[in-house]
């Protein structure tokens, strides 16, 4: 029998919160925590990227590597190479966050903002897909723009950041900046595709910031 493969656990809330190399540990972080939110990886950089998110990203889903088939692949296609792709990365739930958006085919940024104080992961791609969306208009561009977050694309739909982060005094730069999105949704048109970053089939969106 082969040597049983190590697990790394995320625990976004327990106490203290983490990476855990081991169940036990993982254990005593979330005994006696209400509402404790965990979840294992099979790999430690799998782990740190799901920890620069959000547990409602990755609850009850399986977080086994899948290999798409070539029919899959073939399904899918290439990625358009006329576009625009934006990412964010944040340094713990909350904690500092930033996004970018580049040029899908050259990675040339065209815009970037950050670091905020105390943000998430999903905040900061729900912005930059905004921030997308207006840099085009402007541009008067007939570019598609690329997300790898379904979150953010379900919030941008409903014209609505629809987080759970608390706004106070040491984030309301980033606050000021989610209200000036809202209203931009709600004020203008566009005509600007929206499509989901197949991470599977191409591997990292090109504006991701590469701390895995």
């Amino acid at each position: 029998m082969g040597k049983k493969k190590q697990k790394f656990y995320v625990v976004w809330h327990g106490n203290p919160a983490g990476i855990y190399g081991s169940w036990q540990e993982c254990k005593r972080s979330i005994t006696g925590v209400k509402g404790a939110q965990y979840k294992a990886f099979l790999s430690f950089a799998e782990a740190k990227k799901a920890y620069n998110k959000e547990y409602a990203d990755y609850k009850g889903k399986n977080t086994k590597k899948k290999t798409l088939s070539k029919e899959q692949l073939a399904a899918i296609g290439e990625p358009n190479l006329y576009s625009l792709s934006v990412d964010a990365a944040s340094s713990g739930n909350p904690g500092k966050m930033e996004y970018r958006g580049v040029d899908t085919q050259t990675k040339k940024q065209l815009f970037h903002q950050g670091p905020f104080q105390q943000g998430t992961n999903n905040v900061g791609e729900f912005l930059a897909l905004v921030h997308g969306l207006a840099f085009l208009k402007q541009q008067n561009s007939d570019r598609i723009l690329y997300t790898d977050s379904r979150i953010a694309m379900g919030w941008v739909k409903r014209k609505k950041c629809n987080t759970k982060l608390k706004w106070g005094v040491h984030n309301k730069k980033l606050n000021d900046l989610v209200i000036r999105a809202e209203k931009w949704l709600k004020t203008n048109s566009y005509t600007t595709i929206i499509v989901k970053w197949e991470t599977k089939a191409w591997g990292e969106i090109p504006a991701d910031f590469g701390r895995k």
